[in-house]
């Protein structure tokens, strides 16, 4: 076994497809979290946006994710900026909806309190609403990385290298160590990095009692 492991490994460069898969997931996870977040704070700000925006969201996520990549191709071709534009698409609600939930939903006495000694409101939304929202907003964090890497593994299918070309490989060969063994690794980096984002949303629910 170990060595079959180590043989696909080599054979299928799995190093260097791992740094290009984390290379696509950050890029894609990076620009899902600032938009995500900034639609968030948008749609707060302006509530009556704020159902059409998600409508709108709600309806990307519909697409099937092989289809979107299909639909992307002639705008960004093949490779890894479709396949980051995909995973960017399906990963933005998450985090928007959350960021909207968590803001319109801190406990009014604190607002109160925070009015009663004179914050203002962009004050009130830094040091009160954005930090008790944090638990939330951790909690779409974690459904944008596991959005991510799905999307990403998909890539492979249109030449985005990562993870996903070995697992192609595999399936077209019909080798099955390689489908396996990429797969399985595939399926441990994501419950690494899901993890850490628990870990990071368990300390800010304690932090902030959410």
């Amino acid at each position: 076994m170990i060595e079959t492991l180590i043989k696909v490994w080599q054979s299928q460069y799995l190093f260097s497809r791992t740094i290009e898969h984390l290379y696509m997931f950050s890029i894609a996870l990076i620009f899902s979290l600032a938009i995500g977040l900034l639609v968030g704070i948008i749609i707060y700000s302006k509530p009556k946006s704020a159902n059409p925006v998600l409508n709108i969201l709600n309806a990307s996520e519909t697409i099937p994710t092989l289809a979107l990549l299909i639909i992307l191709l002639p705008l960004f071709g093949i490779g890894m900026a479709p396949t980051i534009v995909a995973s960017i698409i399906y990963s933005i609600l998450p985090v928007a909806r959350n960021t909207y939930t968590g803001l319109t939903g801190v406990n009014k006495n604190l607002i109160e309190i925070s009015n009663a000694i004179g914050l203002s409101e962009r004050e009130i939304m830094i040091k009160v609403r954005f930090p008790m929202a944090l638990p939330l907003i951790a909690g779409g964090v974690r459904i944008a990385i596991v959005f991510t890497m799905a999307v990403v593994t998909l890539g492979g299918l249109i030449a985005a290298g990562g993870l996903g070309a070995p697992l192609q490989t595999g399936i077209n060969l019909y080798d099955v160590n390689i489908i396996l063994i990429v797969g399985l690794w595939i399926g441990l980096l994501a419950v690494i990095l899901d993890l850490g984002a628990a870990i990071i949303e368990k300390a800010l629910k304690a932090r902030y009692g959410r």
